[in-house]
């Protein structure tokens, strides 16, 4: 295959792969309403009774007590917690990128489109290193900081 084909099969690549990960996001989003919206008072409470009596008749005297059974209900809720964290801390960095990245894009097309318009052609920019960022947007937030972030909002 030759080089310009292979790098048109990688950019069409490329492209189906945020063309699935924005349906992801979405799919995602959908899934997360729907869990809270299905979660009325009655069902938890129904829930939580059915969850008690079976720990009740499964529970085998001196291994596993009642106290043990909150602490891993507890452990797994955090679990949960922290991915659903670092799943919206890693969507907010790509979110960002993409964002960075179609800035990039529009000014290098506008100064493409003013250059045309005064009829100076200049040869394009080499790529020089990008503006030095604070170190607050450099920094990947903690689990806990961004389901801080997610539960503001």
């Amino acid at each position: 295959m030759k080089f310009g084909a292979l790098q048109r099969r990688v950019k069409r690549c490329e492209q189906v792969v945020a063309v699935r990960m924005a349906e992801t996001q979405d799919n995602w989003g959908v899934l997360s309403q729907v869990w809270r919206r299905g979660w009325s008072p009655l069902r938890i409470v129904v829930v939580g009774l059915a969850g008690g009596f079976v720990a009740g008749k499964l529970e085998v005297p001196g291994k596993v007590n009642g106290a043990r059974w909150l602490q891993m209900i507890g452990s797994v809720s955090n679990l949960m917690a922290s991915g659903q964290a670092a799943f919206a801390a890693a969507m907010a960095a790509h979110a960002a990128d993409t964002a960075d990245e179609a800035a990039e894009t529009a000014d290098a097309a506008a100064d493409t489109a003013a250059d045309t318009a005064t009829g100076q052609a200049t040869p394009p920019p080499a790529s020089a290193p990008a503006a030095p960022r604070a170190a607050d947007e450099l920094r990947v937030p903690q689990p806990a900081e961004a389901a801080t972030d997610v539960s503001e909002r």
